[in-house]
């Protein structure tokens, strides 16, 4: 075996050596912020829990969301070699840090819904927006937002007026006030044209309810008559029964 020494070949004059390509600290955060938020938007979507943030109408913005923020983040991860050192900031960090807490705390709150606490804190329904009219809620089907939207307008209280008396099957939640008598309660549903931002309420009185049988905030269906008195709508309940929250718990206008 020789014992030459191998010595490293010269660089020619004029001849600058480009600098070793290394990872950027600053850039690889920057790919986990984006990785985190499409981590929770492909969470959203396969767990189902976009219900519970948006309307049917903007569910879109998930799928969408996904998509993007995952192909930004491994765009940013493909130019994470750098040939400058780019180090994370103080200030840089706190504000890395709090675009990530929110993807914390929805990951890890149990999933929830508005009830009765927000009921009383929203408005109630406006029709701005919203195409049901005054020949829909005269004809088919009455459903929740048939009802509150008919509550608006002239017109939407003559049709729900002329189908007094009709049989018909709602689904909410319970909600009860301090003056609420022993066998009544209010069946309450939220209906989202957005987010649940912009969530306003409908609601009908129930009458006829065994006492003490359903607490706040239980969900519920009631099967009975409509009677439209005024702004007021109630329902005198024939069949109450408990039931599962829905997949979906708000309505779309």
């Amino acid at each position: 075996m020789s014992d030459a020494l191998v010595t490293p070949r010269p660089v020619p004059v004029g001849v600058v050596q480009a600098p070793t390509l290394r990872w950027s600290p600053s850039r690889l955060a920057g790919a986990a912020v984006l990785g985190a938020w499409a981590v929770l938007f492909w969470w959203l979507l396969l767990s189902g829990r976009q219900n519970f943030y948006l309307s049917t109408r903007t569910q879109w913005v998930v799928p969408v969301g996904a998509t993007l923020l995952t192909l930004a983040a491994l765009g940013r991860l493909v130019t994470a070699r750098t040939r400058q050192r780019e180090r994370v900031r103080r200030r840089e960090a706190w504000i890395m840090g709090a675009v990530v807490a929110p993807v914390v705390l929805i990951m890890a709150l149990p999933p929830a819904t508005l009830g009765q606490f927000s009921a009383g804190k929203r408005s109630s329904f406006a029709s701005s927006g919203v195409t049901t009219s005054a020949a829909d809620i005269g004809s088919g089907e009455l459903t929740l937002v048939d009802v509150a939207a008919g509550q608006t307008t002239p017109e939407g209280e003559a049709a729900l007026a002329a189908r007094a008396g009709e049989t018909v099957d709602f689904v909410g939640f319970v909600t009860r006030y301090d003056d609420t008598p022993a066998d009544e309660l209010f069946l309450t549903r939220y209906v989202v044209t957005c987010c649940v931002a912009d969530a306003t309420i409908a609601q009908v009185r129930v009458v006829n309810v065994t006492p003490g049988a359903f607490e706040p905030n239980d969900w519920i269906e009631v099967t009975g008559a409509i009677y439209p008195i005024g702004r007021e709508v109630i329902v005198n309940a024939s069949h109450v029964v408990a039931v599962e929250r829905p997949s979906r718990p708000y309505l779309t206008p």
